[in-house]
């Protein structure tokens, strides 16, 4: 039998490669990463982490670390907020506001530079035996045959070495050469622009703001960006910011005085020591298939788009865990032969609706605001639509809520479709995430859930809780079992019995008497 170095061999350890080798190593499976970087980049980008994502490093055994990395202190907030014109003038409201949905998540969520969550994710990874890092080595070739897969890597000072493994994931960035080695394609949108992202210091602009309690993020509209974004940023709370916008095709760093732009966006002047600028394309694109055969993508690799909403690190990261327990699942045995490519099925669409029905929408409606209402042509009908704006933010995070009720994993939600688009609830759905509620111990239902699938036994008849555990034993599905009184919070999920995906999704839930447990976990595990 041929020798494998590795199970699974991650091209990219970024954050989402990092949380992939996590979510691996904690499973037992054995990972190689190989990243090109020896440290993490200091370029503040994916800074705004979800409820959700926090889930995930909890899951991790990495929160703490990340929370006592963050710059931005818990009183402060990290909130955001909208202007016109500039973000001095007269109209702003309060924008994306995630402490609205908190209820339905077991985490707080958190605001911190990119590059201080990859090291506290490094230094997780570092816990863990079964995880491999060659940091300094870039991937320059990559093959698969029907026994694994064969990653070719050089080193900064031109080492070669090859890695072999069962299965290779490319969380390599928006230029994946794991992608193209796959030969997988992607879809892309006409929203292209050349942007600026710019780091700098400024003690009078931490000034100027200072009466904007509570926010950590700036985004300014104007009629000029035909629905773009001028976007600042907290670093941390006292002098460091980023930001970003587009700029005329053909800027450099030499033929644009970025100074005087960001003074133009504050609409007051400032201090300002620029510690980096550098450019980038603004476009979103989606591969069509998230893998072949033994190659697999995710973050960046699978989908790229502006960095509008903090969609970006936590879509990746939601890969990460959506095919970290799939591909454990199937290298264990205990998968069923249609596992791993759910993964695709399920985070593919969830990403095309995120893009569609979330970026692309905030940048089409924020264009079709700025032509129909301008305060010059008529004050009274710009300020009665931008109070209407303003009521609605609300609305468009409370709808952000990624679902697979179209997957072939979940049991009960026939005529769905799996996207970005729902609402919170907690009612216990098939296909939808999991929301938390105390067990009598007075711990949290995400506390206690297993590993593997967890069975919520709420008050439910001893015969259906037996049939579940007969079911996974016969297949070697690790289950665990989790009861209780369906009373006071708990009565909420409005089913007796919930099978809890290992990534706190639901795969069903019932009151069914006696359901048919074997068939149920039988679609759970992929057939």
């Amino acid at each position: 039998m041929e020798r494998h170095e590795a199970d699974v061999v991650i091209v990219g350890g970024g954050p989402v490669g990092m949380g992939l080798a996590i979510e691996l190593g904690q499973r037992g499976v054995t990972c190689v990463v190989a990243e090109r970087h020896l440290k993490p980049q200091p370029i503040p980008k994916g800074q705004n982490l979800t409820q959700r994502t926090m889930e995930h490093f909890h899951a991790w055994g990495v929160e703490e670390a990340v929370r006592a990395a963050s710059p931005i202190p818990v009183e402060f907030g990290i909130g955001g907020l909208t202007a016109y014109g500039t973000l001095l003038g007269p109209y702003n409201y309060d924008w994306y506001q995630r402490v609205i949905v908190r209820p339905f998540y077991f985490r707080d969520n958190e605001r911190l530079p990119q590059y201080e969550t990859e090291a506290a994710l490094r230094a997780r990874v570092a816990e863990l035996p079964q995880v491999t890092t060659l940091y300094g080595w870039t991937a320059q070739d990559v093959t698969q045959d029907e026994a694994g897969v064969t990653v070719s890597l050089v080193s900064a000072d031109g080492q070669t070495r090859q890695v072999r493994a069962k299965y290779a994931v490319g969380c390599d960035g928006a230029r994946s050469l794991v992608r193209e080695k796959a030969g997988l394609t992607q879809t892309s949108s006409d929203h292209e622009s050349r942007m600026a992202l710019l780091v700098f210091r400024s003690k009078q602009l931490n000034e100027l703001l200072a009466h904007f309690k509570g926010k950590s993020f700036f985004n300014v509209l104007h009629p000029e960006l035909d629905g773009y974004w001028r976007f600042f940023g907290r670093v941390d709370t006292g002098e460091t910011w980023f930001f970003h916008a587009p700029v005329p095709v053909g800027t450099t760093r030499e033929n644009f005085d970025f100074h005087a732009y960001l003074e133009g966006v504050v609409g007051a002047p400032f201090d300002c020591e620029f510690q980096h600028i550098g450019f980038w394309d603004l476009r979103v694109a989606v591969a069509d298939s998230y893998g072949d055969g033994r190659l697999f993508i995710a973050g960046d690799a699978a989908h790229s788009h502006p960095p509008y909403g903090g969609y970006g690190v936590n879509t990746g990261l939601e890969d990460a865990r959506n095919l970290g327990w799939k591909m454990a699942a199937t290298l264990q045995g205990w998968a069923g032969a249609s596992l791993l490519e759910s993964y695709s099925a399920e985070r593919q669409p969830v990403f095309v609706s995120t893009a569609r029905d979330f970026i692309v929408n905030f940048i089409e409606a924020d264009r079709a605001f700025l032509r129909a209402h301008d305060p010059e042509r008529d004050r009274a009908d710009f300020e009665q639509s931008w109070a209407k704006r303003a009521s609605g933010v609300s609305d468009e995070i409370q709808s952000f809520e990624p679902n697979y009720e179209g997957s072939d994993l979940v049991v009960g939600s026939a005529g769905g479709a799996t996207g970005a688009v729902g609402d919170h609830s907690f009612k216990a759905r098939a296909g939808h995430h999991l929301a938390p509620q105390l067990l009598s111990s007075g711990r949290s239902v995400f506390e206690e859930l297993g590993a593997g699938f967890t069975l919520l036994a709420f008050g439910a008849a001893e015969a259906d809780v037996s049939a579940f555990e007969a079911a996974a034993k016969a297949h070697s599905v690790p289950l665990k079992i989790l009861r209780d009184t369906f009373a006071e919070g708990r009565c909420a999920y409005e089913a007796r019995l919930v099978l809890v995906r290992p990534d706190a999704f639901v795969a069903f839930a019932s009151d069914v008497a006696t359901p048919d447990a074997a068939s149920i976990l039988a679609t759970a595990m992929g057939g």
